[in-house]
Formats: structure tokens, C-alpha cells, sequence
């Protein structure tokens, strides 16, 4: 397969996979971490006026589902890549970082979550993934 095309294709799984990822953990973590009384997150706009009922607690399973599915996602472009993982695993991350910085326009939230969020769940994941995925032999 030629190279290019196989890279893309890498990058293509990452982002379908780390987006699964993503996906199941903010769908599970209301079951692990209860959402506070009144709260409703079944609509944008429903999550938008909840967020002033959570707690700090109600921000880590989505903080875990963005870093996380980052993660998976970076780890998978860069160990399927034919060459550049570490681009593509980047690549990952930059695009799950412009996601953020959407949701986080459209939902508002508290800074310091933003901030964090913004900061950590992506880029450095994406890097992290990206060395991850290199293994022992090439590191």
C-alpha cells in the first residue's frame, strides 16, 4: 500500500477509534459519577445550563473521555502509520483539540475546566500516544 495513503488511513482509525473512546467514557461516567440533582444533559442546550449545578467531580469523566480518547486514538494512527507516526498521532490530537475548543465555545463551563481541559487532554496526549506507540526498540 503506498505509504501516504496508508498514513491517512492510520490517522482515519486513530480519530474513529479515540472518538469511540471518547464516546463510552462520557457515556459512562454519569453512572460512576452521578450528575448533580435537576441536572440534564440529554441536550446541548440542557448540558449548557447544568454545568453551574456540577462539581468539580462531574468535570473528571469527561476530562478522562477527551485525554483518553486522545490517547487511543494518537497511539493507534502513529502504530499504523507507514511512516511520520509521530504527525499522525499529532494529527489526532490537533483535531480532537479543535473539537474541544468548539465544545467548550458552545457549552461555556468554568474556566479553570477549559483551561485544563484545553491544555492537557490533547496536545500532550497526542505526544504521549505518539511515543507510546513507538515501543521500546525505537525509543
Amino acid at each position: 500500500m503506498n505509504p501516504l495513503a496508508r498514513n491517512i488511513l492510520a490517522t482515519v482509525a486513530g480519530l474513529a477509534v479515540g472518538s469511540v473512546v471518547n464516546m463510552a467514557l462520557v457515556t459512562v461516567g454519569p453512572h460512576v459519577i452521578p450528575l448533580p440533582e435537576g441536572a440534564d444533559v440529554s441536550t446541548m442546550e440542557g448540558l449548557r445550563d447544568s454545568m453551574k449545578l456540577f462539581t468539580p467531580v462531574n468535570f473528571l469523566p469527561p476530562f478522562l473521555a477527551h485525554a483518553l480518547g486522545t490517547l487511543v486514538g494518537a497511539f493507534l494512527a502513529a502504530k499504523l502509520a507507514a511512516s511520520h507516526p509521530m504527525r499522525c498521532a499529532l494529527f489526532v490530537g490537533a483535531f480532537f483539540l479543535i473539537g474541544g475548543i468548539a465544545a467548550a465555545n458552545m457549552l461555556g463551563g468554568p474556566m479553570w475546566f477549559n483551561i485544563t481541559d484545553l491544555v492537557l487532554a490533547y496536545i500532550p496526549m497526542g505526544l504521549l500516544g505518539g511515543f507510546l506507540a513507538r515501543g521500546r526498540s525505537e525509543a
